[in-house]
């Protein structure tokens, strides 16, 4: 995690930079507005702390132009304690407000607060196997990208070899991981639903593509 530190004060620069790179964080810092903007361009880039009174160009101005093509966390430093600068940053894009002079302990409590409510994990993305394509974020199904509708189980059960190609599941080891002890003893709920999955899938369900036989020992998807 790359942070920046934008403040014309050097001594607190220094403080800040020490304390977050002994938390592991990567450091960047500048002293005015204009390098906090131009800084805040490299993409790993993960956070923002910014001075509001600096020369060259304020950090008010400098939240505001960042906002124009980013929307890293940014937390802004004052010496003031009005109510209207606070409002003030929050209204140029600021994410949380710090008033100097402030404990590093809170501020890193700040960061860690503010990291954790923006990490969002990313929107996974579609598996396609040939014909078959599985979205699951939605939970859908397609066929030559038409939709296909397969109940709950049928989808975990596609996801699951789709996602372990040429791995071969047991009609033992499908129970376990798709239904759990509820169907331990009945093997043939697998074979049915196996059944029905090649008859939404494949092109031809009695000489199968994707959703293969091993014959004595399971069912895997064919990469």
């Amino acid at each position: 995690m790359k942070i920046l530190i934008i403040d014309d004060e050097e001594l607190l620069v220094k403080g800040i930079s020490y304390n977050l790179e002994n938390e592991g964080y990567e450091v960047v810092t500048g002293n005015n507005g204009a390098e906090a903007v131009a800084l805040a361009a490299d993409p790993e880039v993960g956070l923002i702390v910014l001075d509001v009174m600096m020369p060259v160009m304020d950090g008010l101005e400098a939240c505001r132009r960042i906002r124009q093509f980013s929307d890293v966390p940014i937390i802004m430093l004052t010496a003031k304690t009005d109510d209207i600068d606070k409002l003030l940053g929050f209204d140029h894009g600021a994410d949380d407000y710090l008033t100097k002079p402030f404990n590093i302990l809170e501020l890193k409590a700040r960061i860690r607060a503010i990291l954790r409510r923006s990490s969002k994990p990313p929107a996974e993305a579609r598996i396609t196997r040939g014909r078959i394509t599985l979205d699951p974020q939605s939970r859908n199904a397609y066929k030559n990208g038409v939709p296909v509708d397969l109940t709950a189980k049928e989808f975990d059960v596609v996801e699951l070899l789709i996602r372990n190609p040429n791995r071969v599941y047991s009609r033992e080891k499908l129970l376990d991981i798709i239904w759990g002890d509820d169907y331990r003893s009945d093997i043939r709920t697998v074979d049915v639903h196996i059944r029905r999955i090649r008859e939404k899938l494949e092109q031809n369900p009695a000489a199968p593509e994707y959703i293969m036989t091993k014959w004595g020992v399971g069912y895997y998807f064919k990469a």
